[in-house]
């Protein structure tokens, strides 16, 4: 069963969420990023504003998932991380 824009949502601001208080994270996690931001980009569900800071975001996994120190992508990221999470809310 495919996720509901709802549910692509939560799970994106929930991962962005644990990296952000966490400061570290997976490449999987980095790839599910790609995936969730793919399909919401697009949906014709999901308001202009969100979809405009869509491409940093997937640019971000993108960047993660082939760094050599994840954790230090992810920390150097804190800040765009936080507006992320308060834009997608």
């Amino acid at each position: 069963m495919p996720l509901n824009y709802e549910h692509q949502m939560t799970i994106l601001k929930d991962i962005l969420s644990n990296q952000q208080t966490d400061c570290c994270g997976t490449v999987s996690e980095c790839e599910q990023i790609e995936r969730l931001v793919k399909s919401l980009m697009t949906n014709e569900s999901v308001q202009q504003q969100i979809k405009n800071v869509l491409p940093n975001i997937y640019a971000y996994g993108q960047a993660g998932k082939y760094s050599a120190n994840l954790d230090d992508h992810i920390l150097s990221h804190q800040q765009q991380l936080t507006e992320w999470i308060n834009e997608l809310s």
